[in-house]
């Protein structure tokens, strides 16, 4: 990783040891696992003997990242799954259960990107219900399904692989995706003074960019710097070793709290930026 795309990271963890420590032995489930950052953490989970339960919608590539991962004498299992699904979800979450009946946590990182202008959006309302039910809708109910198990064995760990975004002021084009991140982003926080006292810790995640098959839609995001999926595989891994409740690149925190004043300004720049294009 280059000088320039470190600092503008979350840190990372490097140390397989402190990662073994935490989760040998564990049942870590990870949505998103057929590609991207959530197929370099199963793969690492695998390797440091972590039992790996797999979700993501395509099957034929989520069987593969099963079948590397018991290659390397890594234990893994693979579940087909669509977060848009409430009925898939509920069928399962319960096949999860049954055969594993303790998830000791639950990594969600599967989500879907639209980059798109309210102009363009007119007849497209189904891209907003598409993010939501990925990256909101989706969790929020495999999550209610797979908490009594954690309450009931009295802990575990909740990871959600957010953005930056979700920190900053609103930018146009992306407000499918902001919104519905966001949303997932507040319930999980909202939760935390429920689940902090049953031994369930909560971590939020605010990567930049990771170049992955999702943002290689956007042209202008190829030569920014950003992260690898392995790098940000690291970053999880440094999640489920320490179990923070944030996790975020070290500027994000005062442009958090920068962000809401200059609101006005960064919304006239943007205005100035869409109108001439």
């Amino acid at each position: 990783m280059s000088l320039l795309s470190r600092l503008l990271a979350p840190p990372v963890l490097s140390r397989d040891e402190e990662l073994n420590a935490a989760v040998e032995g564990k049942v870590v489930l990870v949505t998103g696992a057929s590609h991207g950052i959530g197929e370099a953490l199963a793969l690492r989970l695998g390797r440091v003997g972590a039992r790996v339960l797999l979700a993501a919608r395509s099957q034929d590539r989520l069987q593969e990242v099963c079948l590397a991962i018991r290659s390397a004498g890594g234990q893994a299992w693979s579940y087909p799954l669509d977060l848009r699904d409430p009925e898939q979800i509920d069928g399962v979450a319960e096949e999860m259960l049954q055969r594993h009946p303790q998830i000791h946590a639950v990594v969600h990182n599967a989500g879907k990107s639209i980059r798109r202008s309210l102009r363009k959006s007119l007849l497209r309302a189904h891209d907003f219900e598409r993010c939501m039910g990925v990256n909101y809708l989706g969790p929020v109910r495999l999550q209610l399904a797979l908490l009594p198990s954690m309450l009931e064995c009295g802990g575990g760990h909740i990871v959600n692989v957010s953005s930056v975004s979700v920190r900053l002021a609103p930018a146009a084009h992306w407000a499918a995706y902001h919104c519905s991140k966001t949303a997932f982003d507040l319930w999980l926080g909202a939760a935390v003074p429920e689940l902090k006292p049953k031994n369930i810790a909560c971590t939020s995640i605010y990567f930049g960019l990771v170049h992955t098959r999702m943002s290689a839609p956007t042209k202008e995001y190829q030569n920014m710097p950003g992260q690898t999926p392995e790098e940000a595989a690291s970053v999880v891994c440094r999640a489920l070793a320490r179990r923070p409740r944030v996790l975020q690149p070290w500027w994000l925190g005062p442009a958090h709290w920068l962000s809401a004043p200059l609101e006005p300004f960064t919304e006239w720049i943007q205005s100035k930026i869409v109108s001439s294009s």
